[in-house]
């Protein structure tokens, strides 16, 4: 009997009448077998390995070595990654993951047979995206390349991983981040009616997230403060972001102007059961983020010039002014719902006042 050996195939151009294509070369019991994969203008060479690869994958069954499955880039992520990270996701950070992968990463890469990718190819496909995105979209490109490749590694499945070494192009510069100053909210409360300026008083005051703030049951509310312990991303009911390892659920105290809106909501309200939405949609239901900022807030914010405060910013505010205010930077922080490092690092922004101050500061300590 012949002993099977693992192959590894041939794929090389040859011409065919005018136009140029790809051949793939291998043995099969004993007889030399070809194939043409495609025309050399319509598919690269990495795609035409591939292609090979998803030939000799059944024939190298059973091989006297250790088979490396041959995967895309695409059947990678379908096979292994996205169903091992699914476990440990959240289903909101699923749901934002897996549509970064499948608007950027999948069209790029799909193709390809993952172990001929390099990095000079994955550090081109951020340099593109870094003209038309944000640096954060790129900076998340780049940290999910380097988790998908990190375990493609880890398994063997690519010899070593060639994401571990990229950067996000200058190119990328961020937008600026932007806060509200106290003049800007106060303009901003006068224009919104009690639903909204009660979401608005609770984003900038109290440090709440969108979706922890329309995730309120009535029944989580308390005199002066309230238990986050849900969240709803585009209608879905998850727990709240948090640190891992620990509880995410945790008591927001209400400033008194929010406590006061918040009495007057609950008047207006046809049903007050403690199982019922603090911001119902009309079927019932939470009512989604989106809809709530393109239909309630954002129109009326647009009338006094303040339609970029997105809540984002109001995060962003919050964080800033809190700062600014000397708040105890452990308090601010637990109040929002994360760590001391993403308060100082990402949220807080000091103003013109705080660094002349600083400055002014520094330089009297020196010169007296």
């Amino acid at each position: 009997m012949r002993r099977k050996r693992y192959q590894k195939g041939s794929v090389q151009e040859r011409k065919h009448g005018r136009r140029k294509v790809w051949v793939a070369q291998w043995w099969e019991h004993g007889v030399r077998r070809s194939k043409v994969l495609g025309h050399c203008s319509e598919i690269t060479k990495s795609q035409a390995d591939a292609l090979m690869a998803s030939i000799l994958q059944p024939l190298n069954e059973g091989a006297g070595q250790r088979q490396v499955p041959a995967y895309t880039f695409g059947d990678y992520l379908d096979k292994a990654y996205l169903p091992s990270y699914r476990r440990k996701w959240k289903e909101s950070t699923r749901m934002t993951t897996e549509a970064t992968i499948n608007t950027h990463l999948r069209p790029a890469f799909g193709s390809l047979l993952i172990r001929s990718i390099t990095r000079d190819q994955l550090q081109a496909f951020l340099d593109k995206t870094a003209e038309k995105r944000s640096r954060s979209v790129v900076e998340h490109l780049r940290w999910l390349l380097n988790a998908i490749f990190r375990m493609a590694a880890s398994e063997g499945i690519v010899e070593f991983n060639p994401a571990d070494a990229l950067f996000a192009s200058a190119a990328g510069e961020e937008r600026e981040r932007r806060v509200m100053t106290s003049e800007e909210i106060r303009l901003a409360l006068s224009v919104l009616e009690v639903p909204e300026r009660l979401m608005f008083r609770m984003a900038v005051f109290d440090g709440m997230r969108p979706g922890e703030i329309l995730a309120v049951r009535l029944g989580k509310i308390s005199e002066n403060s309230i238990l986050v312990d849900r969240r709803v991303y585009k209608g879905n009911l998850d727990s709240p972001k948090g640190r891992k390892g620990k509880s995410n659920a945790r008591i927001v105290a209400l400033s008194p102007g929010t406590r006061a809106d918040l009495l007057l909501w609950r008047a207006l309200l046809p049903d007050n059961d403690p199982d019922s939405w603090l911001f119902p949609s009309e079927n019932g239901t939470p009512l989604w983020r989106d809809n709530v900022w393109y239909r309630r807030l954002k129109p009326k914010l647009d009338t006094v010039g303040l339609g970029w405060a997105t809540f984002q910013v109001l995060r962003r505010t919050n964080a800033s002014l809190a700062r600014k205010a000397k708040v105890d930077d452990k308090v601010a922080a637990d109040q929002r719902g994360h760590t001391l490092g993403v308060s100082l690092e990402v949220y807080s922004i000091s103003d013109l006042e705080q660094k002349l101050a600083a400055v002014a500061k520094l330089e009297s300590e020196v010169i007296r």
